[in-house]
């Protein structure tokens, strides 16, 4: 396949999208499939993420989140706003089944036939990705801070796997939230998958609308993890008053449209997303935020005048050799799918420093431990470049 080809899986709502071949169904049709098996198993010989870093072993719940209150933002037709979140969090050694899933058949379909429909691999080859989280595994003793991500445009929660089962071993509670009808496919626990239904109308729906959306959706993720009720049984884990919020691409806008109006969330990563949704003039009221991406934003305008509204802590570092995607799992699922890398830094290096620079902002700013490779160059880490205030 070509380099556009390649450009078109890599991108999200940070670039422009090029046309998708899935059908959506009219106003009122029923906005999924028939119902598919809602996991799947890694197969032999198949790709593994890397290795997490940190000391705790990982384990990982599903929810399905229902907003009563709020009908979908995008298909109406389908009643409530339908959340899937997977939570990650420092697990005790030896509980817990196989290895979880990485995505399900249905939604790794969904992906290849939107992002990549010359593909000819079959979809067990991207849903069969080995992982390290083990489902239902009994959470460490202690109390975590909790961090929720939030994928690209057009990509499922999947793509950020990676990040969020090293997160977790580094002692975070992570809640990776898909956000239906936004990206490839959602498969629901009745075994639904729901399309894309917005995919081919980004730029006339605007990603400031994108954006803030999903703040809501992550203000009602936070409420259902910390209220008094909370939805996921193993919430006392979760310290909720240490939560920090990272994405990718429009999901990394997110953080900071999720952050201008829900003080719940105390730090923000964007991870090269264009800020459609632009940081309000008067800032974040001080809370800090992490701007990391590929050499490609130094030309925006909306990175530009983001840095320059930040009043708290802030960084932006410039990874050399990195895309778009480079931040997430992408690449090795484009070489799943036969798709040459044409970034020039290796994937695995690259899920080396996301992972070593999220965690250390997160280490800074929700735990309190110095990270002086925030401060400036890092002789290990060559192809980052820290812009400071």
């Amino acid at each position: 396949m070509n380099r556009s080809r390649l450009s078109a899986l890599a991108a999200s709502a940070a670039l422009v999208l090029g046309p998708a071949t899935l059908t959506v169904p009219a106003a009122g049709a029923e906005p999924a499939r028939a119902p598919a098996t809602a996991s799947a198993a890694p197969i032999a010989g198949s790709a593994q993420l890397p290795r997490p870093t940190g000391p705790h072993t990982v384990g990982r719940s599903t929810l399905h989140l229902v907003d009563a209150g709020r009908p979908d933002p995008w298909v109406p037709s389908a009643g409530p706003r339908q959340l899937m979140v997977s939570m990650y969090y420092p697990a005790r050694p030896g509980t817990g089944g196989p290895t979880a899933p990485y995505m399900t058949i249905e939604e790794a379909r969904f992906l290849l036939e939107l992002r990549a429909p010359e593909a000819t691999v079959p979809p067990e080859a991207i849903s069969g990705v080995r992982t390290w989280a083990h489902p239902d595994a009994r959470p460490a003793h202690g109390r975590f801070p909790l961090v929720v991500l939030s994928p690209g445009f057009t990509f499922p929660r999947a793509t950020l796997t990676g990040l969020a089962e090293d997160l977790a071993s580094r002692g975070y509670v992570v809640a990776l939230v898909d956000h239906p009808y936004e990206n490839a496919g959602t498969t629901l626990p009745d075994g639904r998958t729901l399309p894309c239904a917005i995919c081919d109308e980004f730029s006339s729906i605007g990603g400031s609308s994108v954006a803030e959306s999903r703040a809501r959706d992550v203000s009602f993720v936070l409420d259902r993890l910390t209220g008094r009720h909370p939805s996921w049984r193993h919430a006392r884990v979760t310290d909720a008053k240490r939560i920090g919020m990272a994405g990718h691409s429009i999901g990394g806008n997110s953080a900071a449209a999720t952050m201008a109006g829900d003080a719940r969330v105390r730090a923000g990563v964007n991870m090269d997303g264009s800020f459609f949704s632009p940081v309000p003039g008067g800032g974040l009221d001080g809370r800090p935020f992490l701007m990391l991406g590929a050499e490609d934003r130094m030309g925006d305008k909306t990175w530009h005048q983001s840095w320059a509204d930040l009043d708290g802590w802030k960084r932006w570092l410039t990874v050399a050799g990195a895309d778009h995607g480079s931040f997430t799992d992408v690449p090795l699922l484009a070489e799943l799918a036969g798709i040459p890398d044409t970034a020039p830094m290796p994937y695995e290096r690259s899920q080396v420093l996301t992972r070593a620079y999220v965690a250390a902002f997160f280490d800074l700013h929700l735990k309190g431990v110095p990270q002086p490779v925030l401060d400036g160059p890092s002789p290990e880490n060559p192809e980052v470049t820290v812009r400071l205030p």
